[in-house]
């Protein structure tokens, strides 16, 4: 694990710890109403102040927290376009199963890349120490499983292009290669020729 990796992780552990203290708690707007505070935001009162956790500038976490349910975000890191593509796919796979995966919400709150919901009754029917376990261990893998699919895809195209490579003849080939000779030190010449001084 990276140096910088644990203080963030054992940061986010630690005010998971603290945030998921949930209980029951019905609306005082609805009678009988059973809502997630943190998403319904109907009484300010029962509201916690959200905390937000930063690794870098493209990796943090936001962890609002209310009476009876909780909400942390996360924004995963993304070096390039292709980890940006890569990232939004598996999340929105992911997404679309959220029914499997409980506490995981179908659309992640705008400027992060996924969301979890819990409630008191996720706490009731679950340990908690173990969903917190759950949402370590995906922050923990999401960056191995990013990078894997990044090595794979880049692996894939390799290969592709050696085999396109292979069944363009020759002559093609080197035709290309002129061409883009051609192009390459009539540019450079270009430059040179307009940078000259003018002899006087």
């Amino acid at each position: 694990m990276a140096a910088t990796l644990k203080p963030y992780l054992n940061a986010v552990r630690h005010t998971l710890e603290a945030a998921m203290c949930l209980e029951n708690f019905y609306s005082q707007r609805v009678e009988r109403h059973l809502k997630p505070e943190v998403e319904m935001r109907s009484s300010k009162e029962v509201l916690f102040a959200p905390l937000e956790i930063c690794r870098n500038d493209r990796e943090k976490v936001l962890i609002e927290g209310s009476i009876n349910s909780l909400r942390m975000s996360i924004a995963i890191k993304q070096a390039d376009e292709i980890e940006k593509i890569l990232c939004h796919k598996f999340m929105r796979f992911m997404m679309m199963r959220a029914e499997n995966f409980f506490i995981l919400r179908r659309k992640p709150l705008e400027g992060y890349d996924i969301s979890f919901l819990i409630t008191n009754y996720h706490t009731e029917q679950m340990y908690k120490h173990k969903l917190i376990d759950f949402i370590m261990e995906f922050m923990t893998e999401i960056d191995k499983e990013i990078s894997e699919m990044k090595l794979c895809l880049n692996g894939r195209g390799r290969v592709c292009a050696v085999e396109y490579l292979k069944m363009v003849s020759p002559s093609i080939f080197l035709l290309l290669l002129n061409t883009c000779l051609f192009s390459f030190f009539g540019t450079i010449f270009s430059k040179e020729s307009t940078t000259r001084p003018a002899n006087c």
